[in-house]
């Protein structure tokens, strides 16, 4: 069987393209596009380890759950943590996504991402964990790449594209050019780090503990690494417990104090993009410096962080207007085009 009819043979089933992120897990599906977008959380009870809830329903019981159940996060820094809880909730989320009607309709094929700094036993962790969730056959890129093909950047052609994608676990910076990628580094530092940051400093300043999801909205909020545009500085009133009485307390926020939390670890990614781009040759580093930098990813959409970038690389940087979705859109192009899967195919051998 030549390949075109390989490929042609899955018409008759669903192929999906999936994101396996550290915060959220997003599934497309080939024709449909994406059908599920949700929090990368499982709710497990503890005595028989049985899934309870995954998604959003399962985000919403951290830090509210019995004793008897916990609500886990199965990948840390991009990377699978707990491979029995990741299976349990690809294949919810795998069947929810496209339910089979039929016994011998056939699995999917399912094309998900990596982080580039994945080592080999990771890689094949998370195959397995795909083939074992419902996957009749998988494949892996790695995020950078389908970053950049969900952006439609021109990866195969003869220059030079650079991507910055900041996911919840960590930031991925690749030059990409001729459908392959030059060079890459993976830091495994990202939103759930800001996340952490603004969490502690507010408990050094003003002596009150909040949870991640807390944390995780004043980042949205009112977040920010330069004054924002209008000129306007931003308050929030937040809900946590006291650092001494240990009694719920309510504060007022300033943007201000949450802009002073984010700075060391925004800087420590960008010395990581610096020293990513010393590693390139110099006519890449030409039409980068022509093309600009692709910030992409939940964590690229924090406010005045394109701007900052640019003032500290000193090259134009530039946020997707689909920074969420980018990664999983380009997993769903490699599953339309024959040639890319191909590609994929030999590349995972």
């Amino acid at each position: 069987m030549s390949f075109m009819d390989w490929f042609n043979s899955g018409a008759t089933g669903y192929d999906m393209a999936i994101d396996l992120g550290t915060a959220n897990t997003l599934v497309a599906i080939t024709g449909e596009g994406i059908v599920i977008n949700e929090p990368s959380v499982v709710a497990i009870e503890k005595s028989t380890h049985r899934v309870l809830a995954v998604g959003h329903e399962a985000k919403n019981m951290i830090n509210h759950t019995p004793e008897a159940f916990s609500a886990e996060h199965p990948l840390h820094d991009g990377v699978i943590a707990d491979y029995d809880v990741t299976e349990a909730m690809l294949s919810a989320f795998i069947n929810r996504a496209a339910q089979r009607k039929y016994p011998w309709q056939p699995k999917p094929r399912i094309v998900g991402c990596i982080p580039c700094g994945a080592t080999s036993v990771e890689k094949r962790a998370v195959f397995e964990a795909t083939i074992q969730a419902g996957a009749r056959q998988a494949y892996l890129i790695e995020e950078p790449m389908a970053a950049a093909m969900g952006a439609d950047l021109p990866v195969t052609e003869p220059t030079g594209s650079m991507v910055v994608d900041i996911g919840g676990g960590t930031t991925e910076v690749a030059i990409i050019s001729l459908g392959g990628i030059v060079t890459s580094s993976s830091l495994r530092l990202a939103g759930n780090r800001m996340d952490e940051a603004i969490a502690m400093y507010l408990r050094d300043l003003l002596g009150i503990k909040i949870g991640e999801r807390t944390a995780e909205v004043i980042k949205i909020k009112i977040g920010s690494i330069l004054p924002f545009e209008d000129g306007r500085e931003r308050d929030m009133i937040i809900s946590g417990q006291d650092m001494l009485s240990e009694q719920p307390r309510e504060v007022t926020i300033q943007s201000e104090d949450v802009r002073a939390s984010l700075q060391a670890p925004i800087d420590e990614m960008v010395l990581h993009i610096k020293g990513t781009f010393k590693k390139t040759n110099p006519d890449l580093a030409s039409d980068i410096i022509q093309n600009g930098i692709l910030l992409t990813g939940g964590g690229g959409l924090l406010s005045g962080l394109d701007r900052y970038l640019t003032q500290q690389l000193e090259i134009p940087v530039w946020v997707s207007e689909t920074a969420l979705t980018n990664v999983v859109t380009g997993c769903l192009k490699v599953l339309e085009t024959p040639t890319a899967l191909k590609q994929t195919l030999m590349r995972s051998r």
